[in-house]
């Protein structure tokens, strides 16, 4: 079934990533993206404690609940749709979590090659 009629990064239709945590741009557990997402939300990965870490330490802390804004916080194994730069810059230094492909949008492939998305593939 089809999620907003958009690709994943293997070319098939894109599934939700999470909705506990409820996770995606819109929140509603899709990483889909629009105009107003100037983030590109659009990597499913899962949590790990070292990128985490990795994120607090370069300004966006995602383990901290922020109640006004609703979120919880993420614990390590919570799937999350990630900035597409943030996971390239997690990359880079050696902390990129792994990635659900088939919630993954296919927009990351302009930006990620496949074959490094799948070498992270869960």
């Amino acid at each position: 079934m089809s999620f907003k009629n958009s690709n994943n990064v293997l070319g098939d239709p894109l599934v939700p990533c999470s909705f506990d945590p409820l996770t995606g741009y819109y929140r509603d557990g899709c990483c889909e993206t629009g105009p107003t997402d100037a983030g590109r939300h659009i990597v499913c990965a899962v949590m790990t404690d070292a990128f985490l870490k990795f994120s607090q330490a370069v300004g966006n802390d995602l383990s901290t609940p922020r109640p006004e804004y609703r979120f919880a916080g993420l614990n390590p194994g919570d799937r999350w749709c990630l900035c597409l730069d943030r996971w390239r810059q997690a990359h880079a230094a050696g902390a990129a979590p792994n990635v659900v492909l088939e919630s993954t949008h296919e927009i990351a492939l302009e930006r990620v090659p496949l074959e490094t998305l799948r070498e992270f593939a869960v």
